[in-house]
């Protein structure tokens, strides 16, 4: 009786994976969308997790590298960070009940036993998606996405005039990176930076259907490609265009409204975002 209930116990915390699909309860219109935590990276992890539960959202995207807390900002949060650094920050996501769903953008090794360390870190806290724009390591972690049952999605920067070995601002490159490789290796599907790149986020999402694992949504302010972040509707990035052809192509998420832009006091902002969202779906 104690080895079944001991299992039972272990089942009930194991992390969700990639295969598991995500609670209803956690979607906003149909979609899982949270806040990338570099919308806040002035602040600390714990403040991003706090303001993630003010806008609204229940989902946040982690990058590596932020600061622990007010208390102890010395402190780095990520993959590399102590298992008792890990643990504080699944307290702190338990009492504001605010769920991890993605980690990066973040560096992956071409040696397997270096990029484990983040599969690991992803393991630990549940995490469906790491985001990544480390091209050579494809063959190190394509084995680790199997292993782990955990996503990988090539983030896109824009384009970059004086260096033409950048090529991830391409949706093509992209899809060329992914097509024969596991179906769970796909795009981050940064939206603001396609636009940067004077490229239709809804062509790029018709380009690589069926292989986004992730987005970062953004809307931006003319003229580009200097815009800044705006709240979304107000910008020239078709929103309610780039969110349709996500359902069309059943695409959930994770969508991390990553606010670059007010720095200092951004959680309205945010807030906005997410309530625009909402909006959508109460509209229909």
């Amino acid at each position: 009786m104690k080895i079944l209930l001991s299992l039972a116990l272990s089942l009930l915390i194991l992390p969700a994976f990639a295969a598991t699909p995500f609670p209803d309860s956690v979607k906003i219109n149909g979609f899982v969308v949270g806040c990338q935590a570099w919308t806040f990276n002035r602040f600390s992890v714990f403040e991003a997790i706090e303001k993630t539960k003010q806008t609204g959202a229940k989902v946040i995207e982690f990058f590596p590298g932020q600061k622990l807390s007010k208390e102890e900002p010395t402190i780095k949060f990520s993959h590399d960070a102590p298992k008792e650094v890990w643990e504080k920050v699944a307290a702190k996501l338990k009492e504001t009940d605010i769920t991890p769903v993605a980690y990066g953008v973040v560096g992956l090794s071409k040696k397997v036993e270096d990029s484990r360390k983040v599969f690991e870190f992803a393991k630990f806290f549940g995490i469906r998606v790491i985001n990544t724009e480390s091209v050579d390591a494809i063959d190190a972690f394509e084995p680790l996405v199997k292993e782990y049952d955990i996503k990988v999605g090539f983030h896109d920067h824009p384009m970059r005039p004086n260096d033409p070995g950048y090529k991830l601002w391409d949706p093509n490159y992209i899809l060329s990176l992914v097509k024969d490789r596991d179906i769970r290796i796909g795009a981050c599907a940064d939206t603001g930076h396609w636009v940067r790149s004077n490229l239709k986020p809804v062509d790029c999402i018709r380009i690589l259907k069926g292989r986004i694992v992730s987005s970062h949504l953004k809307d931006l302010h003319a003229p580009l490609p200097s815009g800044h972040d705006v709240i979304f509707g107000t910008g020239v990035s078709d929103v309610p265009g780039i969110l349709a052809e996500y359902k069309a192509q059943g695409f959930e998420g994770p969508i991390s409204v990553e606010y670059e832009y007010n720095w200092d006091k951004n959680v309205d902002d945010a807030t906005q975002c997410i309530d625009y969202i909402k909006k959508l779906g109460a509209a229909k």
